[in-house]
């Protein structure tokens, strides 16, 4: 049985169309690319999450209280890797949360299964949107904390950090994906900004928290990505395994219950 279909190297087993792995690989970079493309040529979203953070972080990290960071190397390091968590935490959550949302709504998930392509593609394109809105982030992240926080980092340590922020937007991608796979389009936003906005405060990215709500900001993801960022930033903590366990497991777990769901819906 035959689909018509060119791909080269395409074997036929079933009645299904098996690709290469060229193929295939070439098929999960091209959704990759106009996801990425598509999101960020969107004003609401490219624009606000791209250029957001850094300058949420300027302004307090250099004009609201530049004079008193610059006397305190710990507290600069950590003004800075606590902004760039809440800088990548948005594109994630709003990349998955939100859209997934309304695109099942209108029914593109269905007609994702129906098109000729790996069945994973649409996700994982989504996961690369989002480090790739991430790796963006941090490039002019690093670049304010240089020229205009003077963050007293070296080049590799800024690396680290930002390949730690990289990769830390996957519990937020599936965090994203379980809300978008529960509520309707039109609620996704509020949904969202219930998660999100909660954890970006209590979580103590931006300053020391109280001592009863500092014993709970370990619940929230982004403490854990925070710390393995101070920890990527040279600070002497302890527990990066846990810190790294805890996110796996979120990811794994989030990441289920929303694929389950979605079977469920499709």
């Amino acid at each position: 049985m035959t689909t018509g279909l060119t791909f080269e190297q395409q074997e036929h087993l079933g009645g299904k169309t098996i690709m290469s792995g060229g193929r295939t690989l070439h098929a999960y970079l091209t959704e990759a690319k106009y996801e990425s493309l598509r999101m960020l040529r969107s004003p609401s979203f490219g624009a606000i999450f791209l250029s957001l953070p850094v300058l949420i972080y300027l302004l307090f990290a250099v004009v609201i209280f530049g004079h008193a960071l610059r006397s305190d190397a710990v507290a600069t390091v950590a003004v800075f890797t606590g902004f760039s968590v809440f800088g990548v935490m948005g594109p994630a959550m709003f990349g998955f949360g939100v859209t997934i949302a309304i695109e099942r709504e209108q029914g593109l998930l269905r007609f994702k299964r129906a098109l000729p392509a790996p069945a994973g593609a649409y996700l994982v394109a989504k996961m690369l949107m989002a480090m790739l809105f991430a790796a963006i982030i941090m490039i002019t992240m690093c670049a304010a904390a240089v020229f205009f926080a003077h963050v007293p980092l070296p080049l590799p340590r800024l690396i680290g950090i930002g390949t730690v922020n990289v990769i830390g937007v996957l519990p937020f991608c599936a965090i994203g994906l379980f809300i978008g796979a529960i509520v309707k389009g039109a609620a996704a936003p509020g949904f969202t900004n219930l998660v999100y906005l909660p954890m970006m405060y209590l979580s103590g990215l931006f300053f020391p928290l109280p001592k009863g709500l500092a014993a709970v900001a370990p619940i929230w993801p982004a403490y854990h990505l925070n710390q393995l960022a101070l920890t990527a930033a040279g600070a002497p903590l302890a527990g990066a395994t846990t810190h790294l366990a805890i996110l796996l497991g979120v990811t794994a777990l989030f990441g289920w219950l929303a694929l389950s769901r979605l079977r469920r819906l499709n």
